[in-house]
């Protein structure tokens, strides 16, 4: 059987696109780079932009999946090992610290973005923006605190079921 293609099915996912894009990308050049400089002769001189751009874009832009789906790094032993009130102030306290800490990272990177378009700066070789390599940042901040809410409140009955909460490619 056939599965029809759903568009929006990629669209709730396109951070995850963008990072997988990114990734074969990566792969694809370094190896051709390889390829280039031992076995041709003629190195790219401009792979290691590419590189820099693609390894960004990897990072931030699959950060906000690694929320829906609880990738990221949590040491739950500790809390679970509390009475169920004190579990839910600790629980609180997290997200109190979570909200904080990207919150900080979003104004602190649109403040970075905008120091890049003030100035002007490119890569060397290909001429691309820094502004345009570290726009992700903020975009991802953003992304990762909807993944957030939308994992841990609007989908508090299906907690214990990742499959359920994530939007899986």
């Amino acid at each position: 059987m056939s599965q029809k293609i759903d568009i929006k099915h990629y669209l709730k996912n396109l951070d995850v696109v963008i990072a997988i894009v990114a990734l074969i990308t990566l792969i694809l050049l370094t190896s051709l780079g390889v390829v280039m400089r031992y076995l041709v002769g003629k190195p790219f001189t401009w792979l290691e932009e590419v590189q820099l751009f693609c390894m960004v874009w990897i990072v931030f832009a699959a950060s906000g999946y690694a929320f829906r789906i609880g990738g990221q790094v949590a040491i739950e032993m500790l809390v679970e090992s509390m009475p169920l009130k004190v579990q839910k102030i600790v629980e609180y306290f997290i997200d109190a610290v979570v909200f904080f800490v990207i919150g900080y990272f979003l104004y602190q990177s649109v403040g970075f973005v905008q120091l890049f378009i003030r100035s002007g700066r490119s890569t060397n070789m290909l001429r691309i923006p820094y502004w345009f390599i570290y726009a992700i940042a903020p975009l991802s901040c953003v992304d990762m605190l909807i993944s957030y809410v939308l994992t841990k409140y609007f989908n508090k009955k299906n907690n214990d079921e990742m499959e359920n909460i994530a939007w899986h490619l």
